[in-house]
């Protein structure tokens, strides 16, 4: 195609410069036979034919131009100095012009009839979308969406005043307060935020703006996570829900998060489970001489294996052990610790399901108490130089078998600290849900809303504290490297959250309306199904009145009863006879008699899956 259009140029310059078409003259087969080969060896060795004629763009133009600028040099010499008998010297200038004009020309109009005209030939209505932010970054993406044939840049939308009004590349940049206009007049399909550089309360605050006109919005990440500071339409991402309820991180204290871990050998149990992924996770950029990973589950150990291995992070430096042990085997557990010597120990193996435990107390019990006495005892016994056990705040005046299970567990570290004194370092470490862990409501709304609904919660006053899994990960670390022993730490989760409002949330961020009384024409309902056994409407963090303030302005350290050893030990010999018999009225004897605040819900019996579905009703507000 270009050997034919390098013929015209020529042409088209003798016809311009001699006033008559003479296609067949021996001038012109003259400078066609200069020409054509000069343009193909210029034009190689600049790369035009490497270049995707679908992603044509002004680089891409460029490119020719500075070509034909080359190719000028020896038209020019040849032509207009030297001379060619026939030849009209200023041929040697019109020509390169010409051949930029034809070459720019045919790549647009390809370039159109590629991406543009065949998309809606065979999608029919590209998407339209309004990038919020005019900045670099939302200038970056506007040219990246050019490539982009599924997608129509209508308009950018901007809070600066003063750039409302201003066109990019031919684009107006409107107003951000009359988001709901423009999103009506210019048919507007979704909102891609370009504010890489903004805070998380900022964004969060942007998005709750958007959530009510039900329009998918779609984010790219923060200025730290955009590669080489290019921005392409594969950085964008959805607009989690973590995105609204989590904080601006706070910067970890590098010391604290090495101190126990750099070159150190270090323990995590539960390493499949979502914080004991994290933890892996964060220990690994921190270089340990080994990582040993105790988990119950082949196919959660199999997958928080292959990720370590395959991520790259230690480069071959650091050995992972993997160990497939249930932790509440005591002989496992002995041969695992001495085989390794572990000096620090993270302990979040754990069952957390409140409606699981709740059915399965022998089960819990034992995994989440025996598991925590074997590994707590097993790495004194090897002299771990500190034991960090993750708790949850459904251990604070429990209602359920699992929050006292685990009030338990924070129980038998405390009276070891008491104990041991000089020895290995015990802490605890308590928080509240993490976004996204397995099991969370947000997996589940999400495939609740993917299925079209209707999205069921337990009641609509229950709140919840929530926490990401990274930043929950990082502060355990932290604090269990400040710890002196005994301590139970409690970590600063913000506010508490109306599950309800996270359900619509998650709703409208997905692109749909809420169906209610006052809207019955939304597009998924919200149903009611009451509360499940030994659930709380509120959970809390202390049981104390007033924690302590630490270094760090997200931990805080709390004070609270404990019992002495010899006590406790007492119990647990009780409980674990209790569990070797399966006596389920026996081991929560035990439990009642260690933890007395621990009041099981009344509201348990009323919800059980036989009678839920008569509880069930569609939330109206």
């Amino acid at each position: 195609m270009d050997a034919v259009t390098c013929i015209v140029s020529v042409w088209l310059a003798f016809s311009i410069r001699v006033g008559e078409w003479d296609l067949i003259s021996r001038p012109v087969a003259i400078v066609i036979a200069i020409v054509l080969p000069c343009w193909f060896l210029i034009a190689w060795f600049w790369g035009i034919y490497r270049a995707i004629i679908r992603s044509a763009g002004g680089r891409t133009i460029v490119d020719i131009a500075t070509a034909c600028l080359m190719l000028s040099l020896p038209t020019i010499t040849i032509f207009s100095f030297v001379g060619v008998e026939g030849v009209p010297r200023t041929v040697g200038v019109l020509q390169p012009m010409l051949l930029l004009l034809l070459l720019a020309t045919s790549r647009v109009i390809v370039r159109y009839a590629l991406v543009d005209v065949l998309h809606l030939v065979h999608r029919g209505r590209p998407h339209r979308v309004a990038i919020y932010g005019a900045g670099r970054a939302g200038q970056q993406l506007g040219r990246a969406l050019r490539h982009e044939g599924h997608l129509t840049l209508v308009c950018y939308l901007e809070d600066d005043h003063s750039l409302v009004g201003d066109r990019i590349d031919g684009v107006r940049i409107d107003a951000a307060v009359d988001i709901g206009r423009y999103i009506s007049e210019l048919e507007i399909d979704e909102i891609l935020l370009a504010l890489p550089s903004a805070t998380r309360a900022r964004r969060r605050e942007i998005v709750e703006r958007l959530k009510k006109y039900a329009i998918p919005v779609r984010s790219l990440p923060s200025v730290g996570n955009i590669i080489d500071g290019q921005v392409s339409i594969k950085d964008l991402k959805e607009v989690r829900v973590e995105d609204l309820l989590g904080r601006d991180p706070v910067p970890p204290d590098e010391q604290l998060l090495g101190g126990a871990i750099t070159g150190k050998s270090v323990l995590v149990s539960g390493a499949g489970g979502s914080i004991g992924s994290e933890l892996c996770r964060q220990i690994m950029m921190r270089h340990p001489h080994c990582l040993v990973l105790v988990e119950q589950s082949e196919f959660a150990l199999y997958n928080i294996l292959t990720e370590l291995e395959e991520s790259g992070i230690a480069d071959g430096k650091v050995l992972i052990v993997p160990h497939l042990v249930d932790v509440s085997d005591g002989l496992a557990m002995r041969r695992t610790m001495e085989r390794h010597r572990p000096d620090t120990v993270f302990h979040a193996a754990a069952y957390k399901h409140v409606p699981l435990v709740e059915a399965n107390p022998i089960s819990g019990l034992r995994n989440n108490i025996l598991g925590t006495y074997h590994c707590s005892i097993e790495a004194e016994r090897v002299n771990s130089s500190r034991f960090i056990l993750v708790s949850t705040d459904k251990a604070v005046r429990p209602t359920n078998i699992m929050g006292a299970s685990k009030r338990v567990c924070e129980m038998i570290l405390q009276a070891r600290a008491a104990e041991t004194k000089g020895g290995t370092i015990f802490s605890i470490v308590r928080f509240g849900n993490v976004l996204s862990s397995s099991g969370s409501v947000v997996p589940r709304f999400q495939a609740q809303i993917n299925a079209g609904g209707p999205v069921t919660l337990t009641h609509r006053e229950v709140t919840r504290y929530f926490m990401t899994i990274p930043e929950a990960a990082e502060l355990v670390m932290q604090a269990g490297a400040m710890a002196n022993g005994g301590e139970v730490f409690i970590l600063d989760m913000g506010k508490p959250v109306r599950i309800i409002d996270l359900a619509q949330s998650m709703i409208q961020l997905s692109g749909c309306t809420v169906r209610d009384q006052e809207n019955p024409d939304g597009d998924i309902a919200i149903e009611e199904i009451g509360l499940r056994p030994g659930e709380k409407m509120y959970e809390e963090l202390l049981i104390g009145d007033k924690p302590e303030p630490t270094d760090h302005s997200r931990i805080m350290r709390a004070t609270e009863k404990k019992l002495n050893w010899v006590e406790l030990s007492s119990w647990l010999d009780q409980m674990t006879e209790a569990l070797d018999n399966g006596d389920i009225e026996g081991a929560m004897a035990v439990v009642r008699n260690v933890v007395p605040d621990y009041t099981p819900s009344p509201t348990g019996d009323a919800a059980l899956p036989d009678q839920a579905e008569s509880l069930k009703k569609t939330i109206t507000r």
